[in-house]
Formats: structure tokens, C-alpha cells, sequence
């Protein structure tokens, strides 16, 4: 796997760059959260798998497009689920048409403009975005042929109702979105589906694993990185449980640490840190909640 620079303006951090099969490349957000997205070119055109966070960064992918095949030679886009900060570049690909899930368009359809407005108030950088609604659907599978690359793009949720990961037959490249993070996330997702979800990405054994944030994972890495996110879930729900059975409140949840609970706090700048209490947080709530129905 080979790593680049692009470049940005001065002032501006540059994105990373991985090549990591032949015309396979991931690029990696340097502005926030080590957001990915992925780039397969082809001779017929290029098909793009989630976009950047800022419309700084995105541009660095469509110039480099534009570099290898031509304006315009974008094709496709695909948003692996709703998240702002996987969708908010794709206005930059004029004339490329929009795959998701069916449940991706629903969510950008109720609440995308909303949402968008809101973050445009508290973040000048996505003054010039445009919500860009999916044009083009699936409920389980869909297979995308393009000059010479053959994906499959299927329903992969427990992170989020509407998350999908693309499988790149031939290079054996898995691109899971955030369905494979540095720490597994469901505060807003479901634990019992990304479980399944993960336990699949093992049994398929890709040769390289795009995860939604931070770096790629090399096939000797990933049933590992599997394992440890599952033993994770386990004993964060063990965890959660215990504080639930003495009567503990809530802010005793931040005395669970990301590294008692088997993972490393580096990863993500330390941004895994907070993720981790949100999910300890999600769940203390569904176990009250769970209690008190029972």
C-alpha cells in the first residue's frame, strides 16, 4: 500500500492519499475523524465511495480524478448511509448519479435539509454545500459493472439502519463504511446487527478492509480487528449491566475506560474516546429502559 499528499491550498491541510490496489485508492480526511473515501477508476469512468467531510477536501478527490481520466469522468457515487460527514461532498460530481440504500434517501428526503442548514450555522466550511439526494436505490443487493470493475453493494446495518458496504470482486476490496471503525459505534445503530454484520465481514476474508475511519486494514489484520470489536460489545454490555445492578447513575459510566474495555484510545486523534461513552451512554439508557418495561 502506497501513501501520498495531495495538496490544498495554503493554510489548508493536505489529504492522505493510499494506494492500495491497482486504481483502487483511499482517500483519508486530515480536517476531521479520519473520514474515508474510496476511489476504483476504470476506463469507462470512476466510481467514488462516500466523499470527504469539507468541500476542501472533497475537491482534492475530484482533481485527482480529473487527472487520471478527464472532467467530468466521475460516474457514479456511492454513500455507504446518511451520516453528514460521508455525504456532504457529493454536490462536487456534477453529473455523476447517487447509489445508496433506499432507507439513505428516505432519511436525506425527511430530515437532510435540516440537518444541513443546522451544521452551516455552527460550521462556515459547509457554507457552499448542496444536499445531493440519491438517484439511484437498493433494498439488499445491488452489482454495479464498470469498465473492468465488478462491485457488489449490499445492506450492512447495526451502525446505522441504512449503512451498505461495496465489495470489489476481483481485488477482493472490501469498502464497509463505518460498519468497521477503530471502535465499533452503535449509540444510534443496533448492537445485535453490526454483530452479524462483522461476524460476516470475517467469514468473507478480504484482502484489504476500507474502514469508515482511519486506516485500511491488510487481510491479516482484520480477523483480529474483528475479534477485538466483538470481545468490545461484549464487555461493554457486561459492563453497562453491572453499573445498572448496583443502581449506579449514569455518571459513573465515565469511569469505564475505552482501554478496560480492550481498545486503544489513540486511534482517530483520540475522537474514540468519546465515542466510546456515547456508546456506554446508549446503552445504560436501553438497559434502564429495558428494566423498567419488564
Amino acid at each position: 500500500m502506497v501513501s501520498s499528499r495531495g495538496s490544498l491550498p495554503k493554510g489548508s491541510e493536505s489529504v492522505r492519499r493510499d494506494r492500495i490496489e491497482e486504481d483502487i485508492y483511499v482517500f483519508v480526511s486530515e480536517q476531521y475523524a479520519q473520514v474515508t473515501a474510496t476511489v476504483l477508476l476504470t476506463a469507462d469512468g470512476a466510481i467514488i465511495i462516500d466523499t470527504l467531510p469539507f468541500p476542501s477536501e472533497t475537491r482534492e478527490v475530484v482533481a485527482f480524478v480529473e487527472s487520471r481520466l478527464g472532467p467530468r469522468s466521475v460516474r457514479y457515487i456511492v454513500l455507504t448511509h446518511h451520516h453528514a460527514d460521508h455525504v456532504y461532498g457529493a454536490f462536487l460530481f456534477e453529473g455523476a448519479e447517487v447509489i445508496s440504500h433506499d432507507a439513505t434517501r428516505d432519511i436525506l428526503l425527511r430530515v437532510g435539509e435540516p440537518m444541513l442548514a443546522r451544521a452551516k450555522q455552527t460550521t462556515p466550511a459547509l457554507a457552499e454545500v448542496e444536499l445531493r439526494i440519491p438517484d439511484i436505490t437498493f433494498e439488499r443487493q445491488m452489482h454495479l459493472r464498470l469498465g473492468d470493475r465488478h462491485v457488489r453493494f449490499f445492506h450492512t446495518p447495526g451502525h446505522s439502519p441504512d449503512a451498505i458496504s461495496a465489495y470489489v470482486l476481483g481485488d477482493k476490496v472490501l469498502i464497509a463504511g463505518d460498519s468497521m471503525m477503530p471502535v465499533p459505534y452503535i449509540a444510534r445503530g443496533n448492537m445485535a446487527q453490526l454483530r452479524r454484520v462483522l461476524e460476516s465481514i470475517k467469514a468473507l476474508e478480504p484482502d484489504f478492509v476500507v474502514q469508515g475511519h482511519g486506516n485500511v486494514l491488510l487481510r491479516g489484520e482484520v480477523g483480529e480487528s474483528v475479534d477485538q470489536s466483538l470481545d468490545y460489545l461484549d464487555t461493554i454490555t457486561e459492563r453497562v449491566r453491572a453499573l445498572v445492578d448496583k443502581g449506579a447513575p449514569a455518571r459513573e459510566l465515565q469511569n469505564i475506560s475505552i482501554e478496560a474495555c480492550g481498545l486503544s484510545r489513540i486511534p482517530l486523534d483520540g475522537l474514540v474516546s468519546r465515542l466510546h461513552l456515547d456508546n456506554l451512554v446508549a446503552l445504560y439508557k436501553q438497559e434502564i429502559a429495558r428494566r423498567e418495561a419488564s
